[in-house]
């Protein structure tokens, strides 16, 4: 592999182009936050990497570190960049990464430290968008884990990660077992479970909450399946003015754990 040296500017690509969305292991990530967030906490992830010329100087350390491990990088234009990342987002930089692939529930319980814990549990939340802003509350608030049910479809896209900036590596995914079996273990683990619901729910501002808590999340639209919210131990809404229905599921994971945070303080 050739791999230019880090004070020269390496030739510039014939139109790279971006491979198959969802394909393979490998993960197409951009955004300068996102892609820096990889190298802080996975930098053996990192395959190749495409960055605009303004970029070199933040991102000396990365190029340095490219070199040192033979990853091939490349200085490119922007409309590069764009086709790579199929986003004007990019910040800069786009990188192929492999992908970190969901942990077991039971492995990622074994690994929990007594004391507070909070994890969400995903149940047909499938926007990108959504995921990324989700990803991104979940890291400034410490949450453990996101729990992916047996079926769920959900993985991490580079839109996703960029939204995240940087969250998507501070949070696991976690790959649940039928949901009977994945409940039993959290509450042998010590955590209770909370269906958030539109309406009907208690108030989430007045309701005490477990320092243990796993926070269940539907989709907009369908919301919780309903065989799922009523194995919960709270039903929990965040009471509004009316004025809207609710808070799409991004902005009400935010509330959500801004609460539980406050009370596991």
């Amino acid at each position: 592999m050739v791999v230019a040296a880090v004070s020269e500017r390496p030739a510039r690509p014939a139109r790279p182009r971006a491979p198959a969305r969802g394909a393979g292991e490998e993960l197409r990530v951009y955004g300068l936050h996102a892609v820096e967030a990889v190298f802080a906490h996975r930098p053996q992830a990192i395959r190749k990497l495409y960055l605009a010329p303004a970029r070199i100087p933040r991102l000396q350390p990365l190029l340095k570190w490219c070199v040192a491990q033979r990853i091939g990088y490349r200085v490119v234009e922007d409309a590069d960049l764009q086709r790579l990342a199929g986003s004007a987002h990019h910040e800069g930089v786009v990188a192929d990464v492999r992908r970190a692939p969901p942990r077991a529930l039971a492995d990622w319980l074994a690994a929990r430290a007594p004391g507070p814990q909070c994890a969400l549990w995903l149940d047909g939340v499938g926007n990108p968008h959504n995921l990324g802003a989700i990803l991104r509350s979940a890291a400034h608030f410490g949450v453990g884990a996101l729990l992916l049910p047996p079926a769920s479809t959900l993985a991490l896209s580079g839109a996703a990660a960029r939204v995240a900036e940087g969250g998507a590596e501070a949070v696991p995914l976690v790959r649940l077992p039928p949901a009977e079996t994945a409940i039993a273990q959290l509450r042998a683990a010590g955590f209770r479970l909370a269906a958030t619901v539109v309406r009907g729910g208690a108030d989430l501002f007045r309701t005490p909450l477990p320092a243990r808590l796993v926070y269940v999340l539907g989709a907009e639209g369908p919301g919780l399946a309903p065989a799922l919210a009523a194995a919960c131990d709270l039903r929990l809404s965040i009471p509004g003015s009316g004025a809207v229905e609710s808070l799409n599921v991004a902005a009400a994971t935010a509330v959500l754990l801004a609460q539980w945070a406050a009370r596991a303080a």
